[in-house]
Formats: structure tokens, sequence, C-alpha cells
């Protein structure tokens, strides 16, 4: 395709010859073939104007770059949002895109919530798949994996690809970093949910204001000028989503909110049950009983925000409520790994936050008729403001507490265990995530519960940083039921 055409599409002035042929896009010049269109972008640690001539030598036809920076053999496309050019352009490449795509943006529940969108149009006869932390899962359930938001060159182009597979509907993860650095730019969206927010990624963002600010791009500027928001309004939430609901309201978008407090579907009443628990929802003047095959009243909110998700994007109401009660448990999510030898469940959860802890604790406590065991750490390189916080949230609802390790990275693990357990005085401290998971199944009862929390689905632990750093193979999962089994036998 020209280049022309190209710039034209995305209303973008077109410097130089704009005849040349465009084969594709690239952020990273190592993946520059000829005739490609290279994006220069000033990052945290990597100036990628530093690798335009080399981007150039392979062969890039022109550079997306801001006009100071130097541009000799190519065309210089000069802006002064790069990334956010560089977008634009790259989605008129990668056509055609599914004809209904949805986004998830928030704290926690992003992953569940795209996931249960796509169940749940699965199950409504549509060939639908889920972009995120999971990875791409298509409508065969075969799951590439992946992270929250990749770069905007794969983001578009498993988008397209997508398509060409017959793949009408795709839910996507729309992340703080990625809104922040333009990785979900110029795709229709018809319709963006909202679960909850909290303090996360301030390793990242300036603050809280700043963090929520690039959650707000998704309502602001991402979405379709038609689109629908659906918003999470849950009892006693904080001030943040009716701050949603304003930006909402600010770009004109259609507004559905979900929960206890929700207009649109509204939770009238949630009891627990042995396998999940019973709702009773109220949506277009019909209220409906509901049994969640799913635990935990945060599991409840991404369900209903999935709900809306689903509905805003065409599909029939009946449909959908069908689906909500057949939804099955994502990987990592509340996920029952293994029944240890005592009778004691285990299960697993990617709660890495001092929110998201609290409400996995708060999940499980009224299955518990015993103690609620819960081994978790924090990750190294990352936001060091809400470790005590976690284990305090940890200590808080808890009966037994273990802190051990999560992925290190960079820092001293003791160190990371140290300011945790500034939050929760009381814990015992094991470091090796092994040891700590099986000393945890070891002493539940049968009456217990052990939550193990911290990576979820994640099949590996990051230790070291740079050229040093190294990924282990460690599934959670996994390591619970190869220490329940060692347990069984009775050879730890």
């Amino acid at each position: 395709m020209k280049l022309s055409k190209l710039c034209a599409q995305a209303g973008i002035a077109c410097p130089g010859d704009g005849e040349v042929n465009v084969t594709g896009f690239a952020i990273d010049n190592r993946k520059v073939a000829p005739g490609t269109v290279f994006g220069a972008f000033q990052g945290t640690k990597v100036n990628g104007e530093d690798f335009i001539p080399a981007a150039i030598e392979a062969g890039a036809v022109a550079v997306i770059a801001r006009a100071e920076a130097k541009v000799d053999g190519a065309i210089h496309i000069a802006s002064d949002n790069p990334r956010k050019t560089f977008a634009e352009l790259a989605a008129q490449f990668f056509t055609p895109v599914p004809e209904h795509i949805v986004a998830v943006t928030g704290t926690n529940g992003k992953t569940s919530c795209v996931e249960m969108t796509r169940q749940i149009w699965r199950m409504s006869g549509e060939r639908a798949a889920s972009i995120g932390t999971l990875g791409v899962t298509t409508p065969d359930e075969s799951v590439s994996t992946g992270l929250t938001t990749p770069d905007i060159v794969t983001f578009l182009s498993n988008m397209s690809g997508l398509a060409r597979e017959g793949v009408t509907h795709v839910a996507y993860e729309a992340s703080s970093h990625g809104l922040s650095q333009y990785r979900n730019e110029g795709i229709p969206v018809e319709a963006a949910g909202f679960t909850n927010f909290s303090r996360d990624h301030l390793d990242y963002h300036a603050d809280m204001e700043d963090y929520f600010a690039a959650k707000m791009r998704l309502f602001d500027e991402v979405v379709s000028d038609d689109a629908t928001a659906v918003i999470w309004m849950g009892a006693g939430d904080s001030g943040w989503n009716k701050r949603v609901v304003e930006h909402a309201e600010k770009r004109g978008l259609a507004i559905m909110t979900v929960g206890e407090e929700g207009e649109d579907i509204h939770l009238s009443r949630r009891e627990p049950t042995q396998l999940g628990q019973s709702l009773t929802v109220e949506h277009a003047g019909t209220e409906r009983t509901i049994n969640l095959p799913l635990i935990g009243a945060y599991q409840v909110s991404n369900a209903l925000v999935s709900a809306g998700l689903a509905l805003a994007s065409g599909i029939d109401a009946s449909r959908v409520w069908d689906a909500v009660a057949r939804l099955q448990p994502v990987r990592g999510r509340l996920e029952r790994a293994v029944i240890a030898p005592s009778g004691a469940p285990v299960y697993i959860d990617y709660a890495h936050t001092p929110d998201a802890l609290e409400a996995a604790i708060a999940a499980l406590r009224p299955h518990v008729s015993g103690r609620l065991i819960t081994v978790f750490g924090a990750g190294g390189d990352r936001d060091h403001g809400k470790r005590a916080p976690m284990g305090e949230a940890a200590a808080k609802a808890s009966d037994l507490v273990i802190v051990t390790d999560d992925n290190p990275r960079g820092e001293d693990p003791a160190e990371i265990r140290r300011q945790v357990l500034e939050g929760a005085p009381q814990a015992r401290e094991v470091a090796g995530r092994r040891e700590a998971i099986h000393a945890a199944i070891a002493e539940a009862g049968r009456d217990d519960i052990v939550l193990v929390a911290g990576k979820g689905h994640e099949t590996g632990q990051i230790i070291g940083s740079g050229e040093n750093m190294r990924v282990h193979p460690f599934d959670d999962v996994e390591v619970a039921r190869e220490c329940a089994a060692l347990i069984a036998r009775g050879d730890a």
C-alpha cells in the first residue's frame, strides 16, 4: 500500500515522496525489512531515535519521530506525539479488524472480564477471542501467551489476523501502560468496561491522579464516539468510579451502570452457595435469579461487567444471562488447584495489590469453617509503597499468613519480605516460594482453605534484572499439586 494513501486515510500530512510502497510497521529496528515504516519513540530506558540509522539501513522507507530527530535517507513524518501518530497510521495498514471490539480497564479484574466476555459471546454462538494477560485466546480455546497490552504493531496485527480467521468479536485488556503509550489506538471500540481503581503501578505513574488519567484515555479518546461505557458501581465504592461516569458523560457516551448501585444492571441480592453464589439481578424491567458457578464478590462484579459488555455489543439478554450461569473460572483467578490430603482446598489467585488481596480473601472467607491460610509475596522492581499495605490486608482477614517470595527481579528478596512484614508482623516468613506453599498445605486441616496469591497464571519466577535476569519455571498450580502429592505419599 502507498504511504500517501495510508496518510490520507489517517488524516496525517505526508511529506516527501508519498508514492513509496509500505510493506509493514516496526518499533524494533531488528524487525525492519525493506518497505517498513519505523516508529522511533523516546522510552524510559531506551531512546528509539538512536536506532533510526540502523532502521533506514535495514530498509525503512519512513520514520515517525519528533521533529528534532535526525532522519537521513527516509521520509521523516514529524510529530509532537510519535506514538499516537504511528498508531493511527499503522491502523490503516492492519485491516480488516473484527466487527465488534470491546475493551476493559481498571486496576483489578481486567483479565477475568475480557475472558468472561469471550465466554458469553462463544456461548451465544459468536466467533470470539480475547487479548490480554493470558495472551490471545481464540474461538477454539487455544492460547498464545502475551503481555497485558502488547505493543501496537503486535496488537493491530493480532486484531487483523483474528478478523481474517473469521473472528467477529474481540475483548481486550486496556492497561494504564498500554493506554499511556498509545498501544490500543486506531480501531473502532464499541464498548468499554471499568472495574475498579486502587493503588498500583506507582513505580511508573507519578501519582494516583496520573494513573487515573491514563485509564481515562480509554473513555476520553480511544473508544468510538457512539460507544457504551459499562461501569461497575458497587456498594461503598470509592469516588473513582463516579468520576468515570463523569468522563463518559463529558464524552457523550452511552452509559450502563452495573452493581449494587447500578441502574441498568442492578444486583439486589448475593448469597454464597456450596459451589458458587446465587444472584438476584434486575435488568430491563426483569428480575432474574442466576446461579453463578464462581465464588467471591469480585467475581460477581467481573461477571456483571462482562454481561454488560456483551449486551452493549448486541447480544440478546436471554442469551447473555443464560451464559453468565455457565461461566467457567479464569486461569489463575481463584482457581482451585488441588485438594490437600487433609481435605483442604488450595486456591491460586493473581492478587498482587492490597485491594485485590483483600478481595480474594473476602471471596474465600464464607467458605471457611476452619482457618484461612494465605501465602503471598511482593514483586521486585515495582511499587514499594504497596508492600506493607499488602501485609496489612492479608493479616487483617487471614488466620495464618506466610510471607514468601514473588518475582524478586533485581531486588534482594529478604528486603522485599521485610517490607511486607512491616504490615504483617505476626506473619510467618518462609523464603522459598515452593517451601512456603508446601508448609501451608502441610499445615492445613480438613476445614481450612489455603490461598496462594500473587502470581496466578504465571508459569515462571523472575530473578535478577537486565542481562542477569532469569525466568525459572514456576507455576503455583503445578507446585501446589506437587506439594500435595508429596505430603500424601509421606515423602515430606
